[in-house]
């Protein structure tokens, strides 16, 4: 897998961070893990293999594809 970096709002190199895999176009998100059992518990339909992380919307209007 490739990964192309897509952009952040962060400074200092700290999260959230937008990539894209170039071979298939998915997008991959970094961003802090959401941990809190109180809204952990309102996921529906998750796999063990999953993680969740927050992102604020800025990130995505910014540099999310259009496409």
């Amino acid at each position: 897998m490739t990964l192309k970096f897509l952009g952040t709002t962060s400074e200092n190199g700290n999260c959230p961070t937008l990539y894209e895999v170039v071979e298939t176009g998915d997008i991959v998100v970094q961003g802090d893990r959401l941990t809190d059992t109180r809204h952990l518990e309102q996921l529906r339909d998750v796999k063990d293999s999953e993680t969740f992380v927050v992102i604020p919307r800025e990130l995505l209007t910014r540099f999310a594809p259009k496409e």
